[in-house]
């Protein structure tokens, strides 16, 4: 067993490096993968070391998949997709079935909320809370949008047609995920997938692919059929390789644009379906009759939950000049009392980066802004005693100009920038000036002059004073932020084919079929 994933309970060091405290970390199969309703050795001798990025230090190894292993993960897929037991199955059935799993989540939330700190340095009381308790939020909005969708639908034309649209599977899913909310992005993809029918090959991220194979194990605890979830960790090559695979039928992606764009590339030369949520730049619009305390208490969340590592996070904060000086105020106060450091300790806010390679990433655009000149008003550097682990400070930059890389490339970090305008109709302009789209905020008292402003913003979702469109709602963006979404009644025809039946009209079980 690997040092770090014992059950010991330890003390943190005190040589200025992050101890590794917690209660229980789930030590899985680490060593295998999971195709087919088993635990297998895989075919690729190449292997993938996580490490801490709160120590430093090797966590676990896991297989690198190779074109061999995604193939047969591909292959049990498909075989469970075309066998009677799922195939045949009724909807009651595969609720039941996500019901089952529901159960064991609930009960492995510890060990899930653990391993996720452990590979991507979460502050476990984020993995506890978000990581863990979103995904649980969508598998019950998935089940129960799947009890209202219309599977089966009847539709009669004024010249007497009658046609019944039915909902089928789209076949085998290749869910490609993240490193920053791993149980989240999977959740998005297996849930609507199973409860459609389908089966999924699940590729994690090299960075954080131990809580996919916890999810492995407790659907397998749950019954679910052989090959209906597969797990295969990858590197590059091979998640080419899966994506372009001719026996998947479909590709649901989750990360960044970059990487969305070769996928896609991929997927339109074999006209495969694919759904895309990619990266963001995210504006929060503060309007001068905003509640600024209450805006300062949604954006400590809103722009810097998960260490500034999530795509839909707020990180240009627009405020009219007359407003800026009271802003920036509340802003720094309340990123200057974020907890920084240990993300076992449950008292922590921001944790470390996911890696050496992220961390120098984010420096880079610190010195970027800088040398554009920027005014960073707090953070810029690293935390004091923390000799060890890839941590950033929490840094709000003003005097920001709106051409700068650090106002239009995504940092995935704890870094905002504050921007100003003189009138509402330049701070849309401001809002709109971006390659991306996925998400954003406006801050007023009137509710109603807010959403007007709201709609004139170009992105997938928009929050009104920082209230969330919760898991019902469809998400997903415009622009280099995406296509398709993810959530709601629209996220699970992602996952569907429409296909129509002519009937005659002395067809007399029309009605019966069209029953869900």
């Amino acid at each position: 067993m690997d040092p770090l994933l014992d059950t010991t309970s330890r003390d943190a060091p005190h040589n200025g490096s992050v101890g590794t405290r917690r209660s229980s970390i789930w030590s899985g199969p680490f060593e295998q993968l999971y195709i087919g309703g088993s635990w297998i050795d895989p075919h690729s001798r190449e292997q993938i070391t996580v490490v801490s990025p709160a120590t430093e230090e090797p966590v676990a190894h896991v297989p690198s998949a190779d074109a061999v292993d995604v193939t047969r993960a591909v292959d049990a897929a498909r075989t469970t997709l075309e066998s009677s037991e799922w195939a045949g199955s009724r909807l009651e059935d595969r609720i039941a079935l996500l019901a089952r799993f529901r159960e064991e989540l609930v009960e492995a939330t510890d060990e899930m909320a653990a391993l996720v700190t452990a590979e991507m340095g979460c502050p476990i009381s984020q993995s506890t809370a978000i990581q863990v308790g979103n995904a649980l939020g969508l598998l019950d909005s998935y089940v129960a949008l799947a009890q209202e969708y219309p599977f089966r639908q009847l539709r009669r034309s004024a010249n007497g047609a009658t046609a019944l649209l039915v909902r089928e599977p789209v076949g085998v899913v290749a869910a490609v995920i993240p490193w920053n909310m791993p149980l989240v992005s999977a959740m998005h993809k297996i849930a609507p997938a199973l409860l459609t029918g389908c089966s999924v090959v699940l590729k994690p991220s090299p960075e954080a692919p131990l809580s996919s194979y916890l999810l492995a194990t407790l659907m397998e605890k749950a019954d679910a059929p052989p090959g209906v979830i597969n797990v295969v960790p990858a590197d590059r090559d091979a998640s080419e390789h899966l994506v372009s695979h001719s026996g998947v039928d479909k590709v649901a992606f989750t990360g960044s644009s970059a990487a969305g764009r070769r996928i896609a590339s991929i997927c339109g030369g074999d006209l495969r379906r694919v759904t895309l949520e990619l990266g963001g730049k995210s504006a929060a619009v503060v309007l001068d009759d905003a509640d600024l305390d209450h805006t300062v208490d949604s954006l400590r969340m809103g722009s810097f939950r998960n260490s500034g590592q999530v795509c839909s996070l707020k990180t240009r904060i627009l405020v009219s000049e007359t407003r800026e000086r009271e802003l920036l105020d509340r802003l720094v106060a309340a990123v200057e009392s974020f907890v920084v450091g240990d993300p076992w300790d449950h008292a922590t806010q921001i944790g470390p980066l996911v890696s050496k390679r992220q961390r120098d990433v984010v420096e880079g655009y610190i010195a970027s802004g800088r040398s554009d000149g920027a005014k960073v008003l707090t953070g810029g550097g690293r935390p004091d005693g923390l000799a060890r682990g890839w941590f950033v400070e929490p840094t709000v930059f003003a005097a920001v100009d709106p051409s700068a890389r650090i106002a239009q490339e995504e940092i995935f970090g704890p870094v905002v920038t504050v921007q100003t305008y003189r009138s509402e109709l330049e701070a849309v302009a401001i809002a709109n000036d971006s390659s991306y789209g996925l998400n954003g905020s406006v801050f007023s008292q009137d509710l109603d002059h807010a959403l007007d402003i709201a709609r004139r913003i170009k992105t997938g979702t928009v929050e009104l004073n920082g209230s969330p469109s919760g898991p019902s709602a469809p998400v997903g963006g415009v622009k280099g932020s995406g296509v398709g979404r993810e959530g709601g009644l629209e996220g699970m025809s992602n996952y569907t084919e429409l296909k129509s039946f002519g009937l005659p009209a002395t067809f007399e079980g029309a009605d019966e079929w069209s029953e869900t």
